[in-house]
């Protein structure tokens, strides 16, 4: 349960009535957690309104639930409310085009850790990326925790949302960006990637790296000169210095 000692109370709301009445006001809600085996009409209808709303709903032990809990009532439900509204794909590169410039994203593959999403969204913002895309699924979401991690980055830094990694990195494809993924067998060093054209950055989890499919749909796969002993950087180092090399070539 450690992904949910970081946060703090006001983020996660509990019980039917405070989570329906949430999501009628409007409030963004990141996931909704809901107690697995529950099916009455109510529960139906809160998870339809959350659906609506681009909320991921999971399902899970109660058990999972109560140790979550701050209150100690939470009937089954907890929503996790997101610090910020996700944007669309398409509000990232039109945010390209009315800055004139090539189109530069990082699209997250599975980053778990809250803050290791916080940090990338920051050097994105610094970097002068457009924006950065994460998956619906097995991915941190605009929680607290990453919106204080980032230094108030997601305030200026649009982030989207998607359910298939693949499917997107396709349509960027069509769009005319280059798809470049960071992987350590890389066929090519970063330093001699092209950066200055309409790019997106794929950064893998950071136990696995990127996913089969993912990395398929790369047209490139660059890796990060390593000169010590240790193999790799984590997700938000290496997506620092492929931002920065980027930002270096297009200055």
């Amino acid at each position: 349960m450690k992904e949910f000692e970081d946060r703090p109370a006001e983020e996660l709301i509990e019980g039917r009535n405070p989570v329906t009445e949430a999501l009628r006001a409007g409030t963004v809600i990141d996931k909704l957690y809901v107690a697995r085996g529950e099916t009455d009409r109510t529960l139906g209808r809160m998870i339809n309104l959350a659906k609506k709303a681009g909320a991921v709903v999971v399902e899970c032990d109660r058990r999972k639930l109560d140790a979550m809990s701050r209150t100690h009532s939470h009937q089954g439900v907890i929503a996790v409310a997101a610090a910020q509204a996700y944007a669309a794909v398409e509000d990232i590169l039109q945010s390209a085009a009315d800055r004139g410039e090539p189109p530069l994203v990082v699209v997250c593959d599975e980053i778990s850790d809250p803050h290791n999403l916080g940090a990338v969204i920051r050097t994105a913002e610094c970097a002068g990326a457009h924006g950065v895309i994460i998956p619906k699924r097995r991915s941190a979401g605009l929680t607290a925790v990453v919106a204080k991690t980032s230094a108030g980055a997601v305030s200026y830094l649009p982030v989207a949302r998607v359910p298939n990694i693949p499917a997107l990195l396709k349509d960027l494809q069509k769009q005319g960006l280059w798809i470049f993924g960071a992987a350590a067998e890389g066929d090519r060093s970063l330093y001699e990637a092209d950066l200055r054209s309409p790019a997106a950055i794929v950064i893998g989890s950071e136990g696995d790296g990127m996913g089969r499919l993912v990395r398929e749909s790369c047209d490139f796969l660059v890796s990060i000169p390593m000169k010590g002993r240790i193999s790799s950087l984590n997700a938000s180092a290496a997506a620092a210095v492929l931002l920065y090399e980027a930002l270096r070539q297009r200055s």
